[in-house]
């Protein structure tokens, strides 16, 4: 009797990326780097006036169910950095199988880091388990912002069914100031449309921004534009975004653009990555 055929189990990708950014020479420079297939980071020159750029790219397109990526960003005492992708990342449908993304940022004293990827898209099917861990100096900066798009609504695709866990965690001078999660699993499409629930929305972003100077001037300013920024403690401001993808990734991206400007010293731009 012939042997049934073996079939192959499917491919997984398990990589990860990390760098540290020093001060040496009187300038922020890369002091490691280490990188692990599908993902890998790139070095775009900065224009005038902007810090060191990393641009963290995903070789494969994007992740499937069983794959896990992990990745480290830290700097130094008083480096400064931006960290962004040159496309939004594509979480596939799933066969069961979890996709796992985990990131760490490390900001020491009188560093300043912007985390600023473009967003997530969840394709219908999809199972996302991601988690952000942040360790920040009690007088660093950071500017950190995520987004997550229900479906690829361009092409009149949307989420009905997966799940969704998404885990942060902000710590400064090792306290705990921020835990904020988000888990969906199942039948989502009721959750998204229900008024109870995302009402419909097609996208969502969070924005986190610390700083040890006084916030009130920035969240003023946002509020004025019609932005429901909150100071949840001294110098540390948060906003957040529920709408269609295209008003909420026009919303986030001139947050981004004020924040930067009025707090971190930098042009009224987004990462050139996020235009081109």
């Amino acid at each position: 009797m012939p042997r049934a055929a073996t079939l192959p189990s499917h491919q997984r990708s398990r990589g990860g990326a990390s760098l540290r950014f020093e001060v040496a020479r009187g300038a922020t420079r890369l002091a490691d780097l280490h990188q692990a297939s599908p993902m890998r980071i790139l070095f775009p020159e900065p224009e005038p006036g902007e810090p060191p750029l990393a641009a963290l790219v995903n070789t494969a397109g994007g992740l499937a169910g069983g794959d896990a990526v992990e990745v480290g960003i830290a700097l130094g005492p008083g480096a400064e950095a931006c960290v962004s992708t040159p496309a939004a990342e594509k979480i596939y449908r799933s066969l069961g199988a979890e996709t796992r993304v985990a990131a760490r940022l490390e900001v020491e004293t009188g560093a300043t880091l912007e985390w600023i990827p473009q967003e997530t898209i969840l394709f219908d099917g999809a199972r996302l388990t991601r988690r952000l861990d942040v360790d920040i100096a009690a007088d660093a900066r950071l500017l950190m912002a995520e987004m997550l798009v229900f479906g690829r609504h361009a092409r009149g695709e949307a989420l009905h069914a997966g799940s969704l866990l998404d885990s942060w965690r902000l710590r400064r001078d090792g306290r705990l100031v921020w835990a904020d999660g988000m888990a969906l699993d199942g039948t989502l499409r009721d959750r998204l449309d229900s008024p109870f629930g995302f009402g419909g929305a097609e996208a969502c972003a969070t924005l986190v921004l610390l700083a040890s100077a006084p916030l009130e001037e920035a969240r003023d300013a946002l509020r004025a534009e019609g932005m429901a920024a909150t100071i949840l403690r001294p110098g540390m401001l948060i906003l957040r975004w529920l709408g269609g993808a295209v008003p909420v990734r026009d919303g986030l991206g001139q947050a981004i653009r004020m924040l930067r400007a009025r707090v971190l010293g930098r042009p009224p731009a987004l990462p050139r990555l996020w235009t081109c």
